[in-house]
């Protein structure tokens, strides 16, 4: 049913927003029983192809969406649960993901959309100065701020990654936090580093914004290092785009 959907999809037979024919006509199709096809739906439901209603009328059956992120950010969890992909290796990719989206967002050209979402991470920033927002809500702010900033290079499928590589490392962060006696003055660090990232950002200072970045990535990952005893080098010393951050 997946390769089905995937080839009506290439051929524009089936566009997002559309509805998937009913479970008899699936079933019919398919030579399968209608279990069977609510199965495969649940499925098309949990990589973020499909949205399911039930019930009856226009609003029910399963409609075509495209939300990759969702997919995307569900396997990773899991995947780190299990320890096949490292949170060394996952800090790995975000370093290099948002130093070089600090690189592409500082030619990005002037538009209503840029100043609309520097203005929405500053607002991130400025709920995130309450010493009382639960830390809970600091970090996920954090991720949105983050989040924001990537999608100022105009790369769509970097900003799903970064989004889902969001929602997959939440839990491996609130537990790093919860695990800090000093998070009042991590929390501040953090804001300082914020801060100084945005404000490169604004003035397109890239290469400045993708040295900020990767000092203050680094220097997170690097409490949850100490938390634990350990000190593999989970980010060693960058070449090219970052290097000063490294050395500051």
């Amino acid at each position: 049913m997946l390769d089905w959907l995937e080839q009506r999809l290439r051929s524009g037979e089936i566009s997002v927003g559309d509805k998937l024919p009913s479970e008899r006509q699936l079933a019919e199709e398919f030579a399968i029983s209608r279990a069977s096809v609510r199965e495969a739906v649940r499925i098309l439901d949990a990589m973020g192809l499909v949205r399911s209603a039930t019930g009856s009328g226009p609003s029910s059956g399963a409609v075509v969406i495209s939300e990759p992120s969702s997919a995307l950010a569900w396997a990773l969890r899991m995947h780190i649960a299990t320890r096949s992909l490292p949170v060394r290796d996952i800090v790995q990719t975000r370093l290099l993901l948002e130093t070089q989206s600090a690189l592409d967002s500082a030619a990005a050209p002037d538009t209503e959309q840029r100043s609309e979402i520097l203005n929405q991470a500053a607002e991130l920033l400025d709920t995130m100065d309450d010493p009382d927002l639960p830390s809970g809500w600091f970090h996920e702010h954090d991720s949105q701020f983050h989040t924001l900033l990537s999608s100022l290079a105009g790369n769509v499928v970097v900003e799903t990654i970064m989004d889902s590589l969001r929602q997959a490392t939440i839990s491996y962060v609130q537990e790093t936090v919860a695990g800090l006696p000093n998070w009042a003055d991590v929390r501040c660090t953090l804001q300082d580093q914020h801060k100084t990232i945005l404000e490169a950002f604004r003035d397109r200072r890239g290469q400045d914004a993708a040295d900020a970045l990767h000092h203050h990535i680094a220097w997170f990952y690097s409490l949850s290092e100490d938390r634990n005893g350990t000190n593999d080098q989970a980010t060693p010393a960058p070449t090219g785009t970052a290097g000063a951050a490294q050395r500051s």
